[in-house]
Formats: structure tokens, sequence, C-alpha cells
């Protein structure tokens, strides 16, 4: 399958970075996808101020334009994550299109980023925003896959989940920071592929965003062995990438991790005895 992954410079309000993804749209190829996938808080800077101002409803201008884009290239889309307001609360939810434009699935993020930084300043978006508490599997023509964002990486035992129910690959609209993602964003994708032997997929606003919180960027494409297929830098840009799903049955069989393994939860604890 076809994967166009987006990273793009965010803008300050929803209205600009409708019209700037207009823009950065034209100058991609105009080749057929099967899936295309946005950033995390695509069209709002990450800081809770936006998140508020920027906030959108089920039928918001950020659901109406992706519908727009889906059915413009017939494509799957994921469509990054967006503020969305669902009664007196706020989710950092990814809203999931089919070809035809319809939603047909949402995944509201379960656990939410919470960081202090090395100059002790702190940020929670559990400040404003509330969890969700489900998984977001889309059934395709090319098999299942599934979606996490950012924060959600960092917990195996979600990805687990994910696998177990039958997904080949995940795709993770996320927005580490120039503090985390030096450190740990290649290190996590890749681990979670090894682990479950699957693709995971990530796209990153770029450094170059508007506001005080500076995105990683480096949006990227690690396949079930955990080789990194392709990988942008920090500046606004795009991956267009065949994603060949035999290869998860073929990492599975030559390196048989999940045939091989064992219930922990069953496992007696030996404890040191003192002689």
């Amino acid at each position: 399958m076809k994967v166009l992954v987006i990273q793009n410079d965010v803008q300050e309000t929803v209205e600009k970075n409708l019209r700037h993804m207009d823009t950065l749209m034209s100058k991609i190829p105009k080749d057929s996808f099967d899936f295309i996938l946005f950033p995390e808080m695509f069209t709002s800077p990450y800081e809770h101020q936006y998140f508020k101002l920027n906030s959108q409803t089920a039928d918001g201008q950020v659901i109406q334009y992706l519908k727009k884009i889906a059915k413009q290239y017939h494509s799957y889309v994921i469509g990054g994550s967006v503020p969305e307001k669902d009664g007196d609360k706020i989710y950092n939810s990814a809203f999931v299109f089919n070809p035809q434009g319809h939603v047909i699935n949402k995944y509201q993020k379960i656990h939410l980023f919470s960081i202090t930084y090395p100059n002790g300043v702190t940020f929670k978006e559990s400040d404003l925003l509330s969890s969700g508490n489900q998984l977001s599997i889309i059934e395709t023509p090319y098999g299942k896959v599934g979606i996490i964002i950012c924060f959600d990486i960092r917990f195996p035992e979600l990805i687990k989940k994910y696998r177990e129910a039958g997904c080949q690959c995940l795709f993770v609209p996320a927005a580490f920071n120039t503090y985390t993602g030096p450190l740990h964003w290649r290190t996590t994708f890749r681990a979670r592929a090894i682990d479950n032997q699957i693709y995971m997929i990530g796209s990153s606003p770029s450094r170059q965003s508007f506001g005080s919180y500076e995105p990683y960027g480096h949006s990227l494409v690690v396949d079930p062995f955990g080789k990194v297929i392709k990988e942008l830098d920090d500046k606004e840009g795009y991956i267009i990438v065949d994603v060949d799903l035999s290869r998860v049955n073929d990492a599975r069989q030559r390196i048989p991790i999940i045939k091989n393994e064992v219930n922990l939860s069953d496992m007696l604890i030996n404890h040191e005895v003192d002689q």
C-alpha cells in the first residue's frame, strides 16, 4: 500500500493552517495514495491556550477539510490529531476517513503527555485534556491497521493489544519535542516495531512550527524488522513510501518472537534465601 506522511509547519490559527496545508499539498506529486497520515495537533500550536482556541467539534472546519482530502485523493486519511471539543471536555483526537470521505473511526489519546524539563518547567496535557479509553482498529482491504498518538508509544502493552487484535501497521500522529526527540523518537518507534513485528509510521509537525513548543520533526516509517525505511529531518516535508505488509509475516517467520512468548503472569518468583 502506498502511504503519504505529512510534516507541516503549524500556524497560529486553524484558518492559516488549512490555507498553508493547501499550499503544501499542491507541491506533492499527484500520486494515488492508499493512506495519508497527518501529524499530531497539525492545525494547532502545541500549547493549552491554543488547544482551546483551535478546538474542533466532530463536524468542524478541520474535519470538513480532511473529508475533502480523503475524497480528492480517494484515500484513507488518518487525520493527525485535533483538540476535539466534546461537551465540556477536550480530547486529543484522531479522526479516520475512508476514501469516500466518511468518518469511519476516531481515536482519543489514552496516555496524556506529562514532562518536567531539565530547567524545571513542567507540562501536562491532563491540565486541560481528557483521556480516551478505547483502541481504534480499522479494517481495510490491505489488512487491519491501528492508531495511537505520541506519548502512547511509550506503553508497550497498548501496542501489544493492537498486535493481538490483528493489526499489522500502526499510524502514530506525534509531536515529540527537541528534548525527548533526540533521546527517544527513533528508539521507541524501532522498539515497538521490533517487539510486535509490525510497521510503525509516525508523523510530526516540523520544528519551524508556531509557538514556544518546538516539535522534533523527523517523521518516519519503520518496518517489522525495526529498519527505518525513510525519515525526514526537522523541516516541513513529506514521505511517500510503499508499505509491503507481507514483511510482517516474513519477520515473524524469520525471528519467531511472538510464537515463543511466555505468559509471565503465571511465573513464580524465586526469592533469594539466606543460607
